[in-house]
């Protein structure tokens, strides 16, 4: 029997695990209709309010490169620079709630078999502020959404009752989720932030409030480089920067290493992995983790704006890499490699006799009747 791609993610059925995660490839309707045509199994729009959002004038989003034989890195394209990163200091959907709401409906209809997850974002200051994200969440699921994604994790608003501002607040993680439950008859995705200090915690709190899944990594709060020839910032308005997101390539193992928390402590729960996903070799760790999808942006963007080739190497990977092991369906690896992530005790030593956790003597280390010659 051929392997199944197919997969049920929260009680959704996908045609794939592979998804567009929100972001610039998921702010129009265009770009949407192109991506399911291309065979992506789910799409999140990009994140979706109620206040008026401008965004900063001129770029929104670069890619950093680096030259193989060279440590130089840089914004500017050069002949033979590869990719190091994507960095972005883009706000949420500067569209209102009234545009992209018919915009649902006619991408749900045009695709019924393909999963639309409406990414949402509110405040939290208020009561006013919590009874936004109901506004929204009843809104998009009335269109034909079949899933929200809170958006709880985008790493530049500059209000404090929003975005990652509120993903590193535990008891506004599970309020917020729980406002959102209240009225939804679609599952809720919690999108987390990577940066925190201990996101299994955050976790908790979103699982508390009645969180379907959890998703994670959003990008990493970075600053461009500086040009060392003109000391200016490689991303800039009249000379100002401010903190941005850092993906692709290079947030790979650092989104490895928080969805390795995640699962393991929660490891009968509901998880998407994001972060520096190009093809399925990126994707499978993910999968061997715990995730049961896995969503895709800079790749993407470099790949006609919505990743044609991208989402058609995906599925030839994975049915590859299926066959190889004779895997018939997802479950048959996804978490298969999520303990063998340990605490750093428990990796072997040398001679576990000898190991005094590097403050005594040990290997690496001199000893104190080392004479000056000796060195």
């Amino acid at each position: 029997m051929a392997p199944q791609l197919s997969t049920t993610f929260t009680g959704l059925r996908f045609e794939n695990p592979f998804l567009l995660s929100s972001a610039p490839p998921t702010e129009s309707e265009s770009n949407i209709m192109r991506a399911f045509d291309a065979g992506w199994g789910g799409v999140v729009t990009k994140t979706i309010g109620l206040h008026p959002v401008v965004n900063v004038d001129g770029p929104k989003t670069k890619f950093l490169r680096s030259m193989p034989d060279s440590p130089q890195m840089s914004m500017r394209k050069r002949p033979g620079a590869v990719l190091h990163s994507s960095w972005n200091w883009e706000l949420i959907s500067d569209k209102p709630l009234d545009w992209w709401l018919p915009r649902i409906a006619r991408i749900k209809q045009a695709h019924p078999n393909r999963i639309l997850v409406a990414s949402i974002m509110a405040g939290s200051g208020s009561d006013e502020e919590l009874r936004h994200w109901q506004t929204l969440a009843t809104a998009c699921q009335d269109q034909g959404a079949d899933a929200l994604e809170l958006n709880l994790s985008c790493p530049h608003m500059d209000r404090k009752d929003m975005g990652s501002n509120i993903g590193k607040d535990t008891e506004l993680i599970s309020v917020v989720t729980e406002v959102v439950k209240q009225v939804a008859r679609i599952p809720v995705w919690t999108k987390l932030t990577p940066s925190t200090t201990d996101i299994v915690v955050e976790a908790r709190g979103a699982f508390l409030g009645g969180a379907d899944a959890i998703v994670s990594s959003n990008t990493f709060p970075s600053l461009p480089l500086i040009d060392p020839e003109t000391l200016e910032f490689e991303m800039n308005v009249d000379g100002l920067v401010s903190s941005g997101g850092l993906g692709g390539p290079a947030i790979l193992p650092l989104s490895l290493a928080k969805m390795a928390q995640l699962t393991q402590a929660f490891p009968d729960r509901s998880f998407s992995g994001i972060g520096g996903v190009a093809e399925f070799a990126h994707a499978l760790n993910y999968f061997l983790l715990g995730c049961g999808t896995v969503q895709v942006c800079t790749a993407a963007m470099l790949d006609h704006a919505i990743g044609p080739n991208v989402i058609k190497n995906l599925i030839a990977g994975m049915t590859e890499t299926m066959d190889k092991h004779g895997w018939k369906t997802l479950e048959d690896f996804r978490g298969l490699r999520r303990d063998r992530v340990v605490t750093h005790s428990k990796i072997r030593r040398p001679d576990a006799k000898s190991y005094h956790g590097g403050y005594d003597e040990a290997e690496g280390y001199a000893s104190e009747t080392t004479t000056t010659s000796e060195r």
